[in-house]
């Protein structure tokens, strides 16, 4: 049984993701660093986000 958020695999996977994720933006157009860039970030950040708080507030 995992003891955090940080033992679950799929929030494990779900770093890897926003890893990805910005290594993939880091590509795109400078003019969309504010616009588009910033919301495909923050979107992914919000995946492992949410895991750790649910798992905070003993979420299933």
């Amino acid at each position: 049984m995992p003891t955090t958020h940080k033992d679950l695999d799929v929030w494990k996977k779900s770093i890897d993701f926003v890893t990805s994720i910005y290594k993939i933006t880091k590509s795109f157009p400078r003019e969309e660093l504010y616009g588009l860039v910033s919301q495909i970030r923050r979107a992914s950040v919000s995946i492992p986000s949410n895991i750790a708080e649910g798992a905070v507030r003993k979420g299933k």
